[in-house]
């Protein structure tokens, strides 16, 4: 049984109240973590903006030397990291080995790097006889919070810039999912100054204290829309920096000219890449008039040929949905479909142990049914029938969420149109789901504002300060 704690100021600190961890592939109790309170809370920005007092200080070469040693630890404990993250999430132990800790481990070393080569306007006379420049600066103290689907990833996703940029942080995983991230912060307190990386583990009560806690100068989140909502107007009661990746309803615009086959598998597997629960996930495809109905079938037939199962089941795409929250929020969103929908393949529950859900394809739905315009979430790929390019783009747009989408045809001039037409933060063209860490990740409208990884990524992280001096007196 695993005992988590938090990671507050250098050393592991239980709270008073514990909840336990489940097993999503089985639905047992394999441990228990803090649900940290106000107190535990306190205590960690505390020890945060102590340190911050001299990390702010040390040299993007020390911090980008402190992180480069940070992901070759991580590195050389990788088995242990994946043990961890599969068996807090379900996720399927060898796909976790090649596609999540090895990006990871990249993206450490891409801010590490990043540290050292944050750019400005040059130092200038805009004003006779006055030097003015500009200074990137640490915001201070950053409070941040965590999702279930990617612990292991978005916590990286979040700390890498943070420290890069000179910053102390205090991140909260989610109540399900700690695991992972508590212990990237037990490795980290071996390269980083006590109280720069702080973790406390809890529920939405304590995601509520993160954000509402005075010290922080700023709070980013990765989570649904409605947390989005909630963060947002708590820390404009005093102004806080927000930065929200949110939710997404990902389009995926397949037009006739592509082969269909080549274009369901790659679909197939960006839709059920960790059971569907991606803000980014290929769930949401717009396929081109009689070509629809091939599309369909053929994306049917690779649902049937998906396999799933335990963590260490070879050959699998996907274990189990997170909790059993997911399990029925997935089953009511299924149970809700119109009756001019239909099922092509899946639709259920698989099995009666642990929380799994069959591949499934929907066909039939129209614009404005829920399964189109709400996030499920889920290992659930839905079929639309468009007409013409501008039907294509219309319905693609017609969410309120502007994430992720891709555009899928041989036509070079209709990829550049359609891309610049759509709106969406992220436009993969003949593919869907690739993540570089050079790239930024992040939406419009309802799926947030602020951007991950990139240098734009780092640039969220910092402060600009204009500098004036009166070279005359």
């Amino acid at each position: 049984m695993r005992h988590v704690q938090n990671v507050i100021d250098g050393r592991s600190v239980d709270a008073a109240e514990r909840a336990d961890l489940i097993d999503p592939a089985t639905g047992a109790v394999f441990g228990s973590a803090p649900v940290s309170g106000p107190a535990d809370v306190d205590a960690a920005y505390r020890a945060a903006a102590r340190a911050f007092e001299s990390w702010r200080d040390v040299t993007p070469a020390d911090r980008q030397r402190a992180l480069l040693h940070f992901a070759d630890a991580i590195e050389a404990r990788a088995e242990e990291l994946i043990a961890a993250e599969c068996e807090n999430t379900g996720k399927p132990i060898e796909l976790t080995r090649t596609e999540e800790l090895p990006p990871a481990v990249d993206q450490i070393r891409f801010f590490a790097g990043a540290a050292r080569v944050l750019e400005g306007r040059g130092a200038g006379e805009y004003l006779a006889g006055h030097t003015s420049y500009v200074r990137r600066e640490p915001i201070g103290v950053v409070g941040q919070v965590t999702p279930w689907n990617y612990p292991l990833m978005m916590a990286v996703w979040k700390v890498a810039p943070a420290l890069a940029a000179g910053n102390c942080l205090v991140l909260k995983p989610s109540d399900t999912t700690p695991v992972s991230s508590v212990l990237l912060a037990e490795i980290a307190t071996e390269f980083f100054p006590p109280g720069v990386f702080n973790v406390v583990c809890g529920d939405r009560d304590t995601g509520r204290a993160i954000v509402e806690h005075k010290i922080p100068a700023m709070v980013s989140i990765t989570g649904s829309t409605r947390a989005g909502y909630e963060v947002a107007a708590s820390a404009a009661k005093d102004l806080k920096r927000t930065h929200l990746e949110l939710g997404g309803k990902a389009p995926v615009i397949v037009f006739d000219d592509v082969d269909v086959k080549a274009a369901a598998e790659n679909i197939a597997v960006a839709g059920y890449f960790n059971a569907g629960q991606d803000c980014t996930a290929a769930t949401r495809v717009l396929a081109a008039g009689g070509f629809a109905d091939d599309l369909a079938a053929a994306l049917a037939e690779q649902a049937r040929n998906t396999k799933t199962g335990a963590p260490a089941d070879d050959d699998i795409l996907y274990g189990a949905l997170n909790n059993a929250n997911q399990l029925d929020r997935v089953g009511g969103f299924v149970a809700r479909l119109p009756d001019h929908a239909r099922v092509l393949a899946g639709g259920s529950r698989q099995g009666d142990r642990g929380y799994f859900w069959e591949p499934t394809v929907i066909s039939g739905l129209r614009q404005d049914d829920e399964a189109i315009q709400q996030e499920i979430f889920g290992p659930v790929i839905t079929v639309q029938q468009f007409t013409d390019e501008d039907e294509a783009v219309g319905w693609a747009n017609d969410v309120e969420y502007g994430l992720a989408s891709s555009v899928w045809t041989r036509d070079h001039g209709r990829a550049m149109r359609v891309s610049r037409r759509l709106d969406f933060g992220c436009v993969w063209v003949n593919c869907h789901i690739p993540i570089v860490a050079e790239m930024p990740h992040g939406g419009f409208k309802h799926s947030g504002y602020g951007k991950d990884l990139s240098m734009y990524g780092l640039e969220d992280y910092t402060r600009l300060k204009h500098v004036m001096h009166n070279i005359d007196f």
